[in-house]
């Protein structure tokens, strides 16, 4: 593998705070109304890495399969096993989400995998976070939040678009029938948990750890 600036970013002595720790969130777990619409969870301290590439190389996408055992998602996709995900962001760039801990070494073999060709890697997992909402109104409440047509004919399960939201901006990632994610800067974390408390108001927030 060639020569890069490959380091361990994560301290490993240090406990680290997610973009809502101070919000308290597991005082608040179990603490919702009994059948909430909305249902929130931090999906905290994961692993997050941009990878750029030339998609319509195969070697490319061969490099990343068998570094991730995952296929290259077309525009506005995302696919996922377990707790990795990819995402498409543009037309030579992807979101990998990995458990927390772990993107060290996924980028290594990464960087292995696809050694030789014109690639970029960039850990950006200080930087943002996954908020996961599930339940029966949640559609609802993003209906409420965001101008993007969010109707299961235009959004189904394993689409990811960056849109407005709010006064703001994120990403929208649809990863199960009932169940969203938003992908949220570390900047913006306090405003969304405010946003949401109130736009799920008449539905019912409930809050798990």
């Amino acid at each position: 593998m060639s020569a890069v600036n490959l380091y361990l970013q994560r301290p490993t002595d240090i406990a680290g705070q997610s973009p809502l720790h101070h919000a308290g969130l597991h005082e608040l777990a179990g603490k919702g109304r009994q059948g909430a619409g909305v249902t929130l969870r931090e999906k905290k301290l994961l692993g997050h890495l941009v990878l750029r590439g030339d998609a319509d190389d195969a070697n490319f996408a061969g490099g990343v399969h068998k570094a991730l055992g995952l296929e290259l998602p077309g525009a506005l996709m995302l696919v996922a096993s377990g707790d990795t995900s990819l995402q498409w962001l543009g037309p030579d760039e992807w979101l990998l989400i990995v458990p927390g801990g772990s993107e060290f070494e996924v980028e290594g073999k990464l960087r292995e995998a696809l050694d030789g060709q014109h690639i970029s890697v960039v850990n950006v997992s200080g930087g943002q976070t996954l908020l996961e909402l599930s339940g029966p109104k949640v559609r609802e409440l993003l209906m409420k939040s965001s101008s993007y047509d969010v109707h299961p004919n235009n959004f189904p399960v394993g689409k990811a678009v960056g849109t407005v939201f709010a006064k703001s901006q994120l990403v929208i990632r649809h990863t199960g029938e009932d169940t969203w994610e938003l992908l949220i800067r570390r900047s913006f974390a306090d405003y969304f948990w405010l946003w949401l408390q109130d736009a799920s108001a008449e539905y019912g927030l409930a809050v798990e750890a």
